[in-house]
């Protein structure tokens, strides 16, 4: 596509509606996907293409994608986000979900969840709490989902025609930054709610200040065209009608939670999570001055692994290493993309078309460098490569 033929950049805020976004980081062509499964190298090669124009709204401290053509997306079978093959991630969920049946009383309710991928969160509610369970999601595969009674998935889209479900809970995890217009959506959310003000809604984004903080470019991907800090998810849920409860980060700072309750009432005041949006801008500058020297020195480190003729391999065949690899070079000094995700394996990686591989792979091809994508799995990288007794030089991301 030709500059001339590209749509125009958004100027208003996604979020707040104020004018005048600040753009901020650029990526001219992204694949537009990057979870989803390349069974050929050649198809990986191919993929389309997208611009990333990251932009600021100084009112409010929401970063938006404001390049985003929401037609360049393919959610449905094949798109593989779980991340529940590892233990690490599997055993935040269950802390999680004992967190949220714990202070909220799910005993014996209505679990509704956005975005269930296959269905494994919503299926530990249930579980654990002995709850009713509807799950939404257009990537999910029923025979790969979990069959428990009284649990409910749909593999569709959530939206108004479903409106008439009533539930106790209301989750979304890890869904909200891929709508180009959350104020639209959650404003969706809050008038499906109605009156029930003891509904409680929880959401899961990631979060926007370490991601500046730490110049990731990594986790910067056409898929995520909205991107929150506390105080601007919390400003956003006000502005919906709702009352907000908590504002939190765990998962080593990656994830932003948000509890919130829809209100007729006074919405409350800023809770002290919630940064001002001048902080946003701020963190938004130090990025911007900081990304160049992040990028040259990732890309000093591939240049030295091929110049020496090392080995090397990433771990993770996600979202992660579709951006890292994206903004880099040589890619060529990485020889395979890890996962312990059985669904990738033996497929490509959109853009650069790395195969990926099991982590048995490695037993024999024996790598002198991995590249960890996320550090949070380190540990478990780790202990994983010392029980075939590989003891390869481990970098990790940020």
């Amino acid at each position: 596509m030709s500059e001339r033929d590209r749509p125009a950049a958004i100027t208003h805020c996604p979020a707040c509606g104020a004018e005048g976004l600040q753009p901020f980081y650029e990526v001219a062509a992204a694949p537009v996907h990057s979870v989803l499964l390349m069974p050929t190298r050649e198809q990986a090669l191919d993929f389309p293409r997208g611009r990333i124009l990251l932009a600021l709204c100084s009112d409010c401290g929401f970063i938006t994608n404001a390049a985003f053509e929401a037609h360049l997306q393919a959610y449905g079978r094949g798109y593989e986000a779980t991340q529940a093959y590892s233990p690490t991630f599997r055993a935040f969920h269950e802390r999680l979900a004992r967190r949220l049946i714990e202070r909220y009383a799910l005993w014996g309710k209505t679990v509704l969840e956005i975005g269930c991928g296959q269905g494994e969160f919503l299926a530990l509610l249930c579980e654990l709490g002995g709850n009713r369970g509807i799950g939404f999601d257009p990537a999910l595969d029923p025979a790969r989902a979990p069959i428990l009674p009284g649990l409910t998935l749909i593999p569709d889209f959530y939206g108004p025609r479903y409106a008439d479900l009533r539930a106790d809970f209301v989750c979304c995890k890890m869904t909200l930054e891929h709508i180009a217009d959350p104020a639209a959506f959650v404003g969706m959310v809050r008038q499906s709610l109605g009156k029930a003000e003891e509904t409680v809604v929880f959401f899961q984004v990631p979060e926007v200040m370490r991601i500046l903080r730490e110049q990731a470019f990594w986790d910067i991907y056409y898929e995520h065209c909205s991107y929150f800090s506390a105080g601007s998810l919390a400003r956003l849920f006000r502005r919906c009608g709702f009352r907000v409860d908590d504002v939190w980060c765990d998962y080593d700072g990656q994830y932003l939670m948000i509890e919130a309750r829809p209100t007729e009432a006074d919405r409350g005041n800023p809770l002290p999570a919630e940064e001002p949006p001048a902080v946003v801008t701020a963190a938004v500058a130090a990025f911007a001055q900081g990304l160049e020297a992040t990028r040259r020195r990732w890309q000093a480190i591939l240049e030295d692994i091929r110049r020496r003729g090392l080995r090397a391999a990433i771990w993770g065949g996600g979202s992660k290493a579709v951006a890292f690899l994206t903004m880099l070079a040589p890619t060529e000094a990485v020889g395979y993309v890890v996962d312990i995700n059985p669904h990738r394996q033996g497929t490509f990686l959109p853009g650069t078309g790395h195969a990926i591989v099991a982590p048995s792979f490695l037993a024999a091809w024996r790598p002198d460098v991995v590249i960890v994508m996320n550090p949070v799995y380190r540990d478990e990288i780790a202990a994983a490569l010392q029980a075939m007794g590989l003891q390869p030089t481990l970098l990790t991301l940020a």
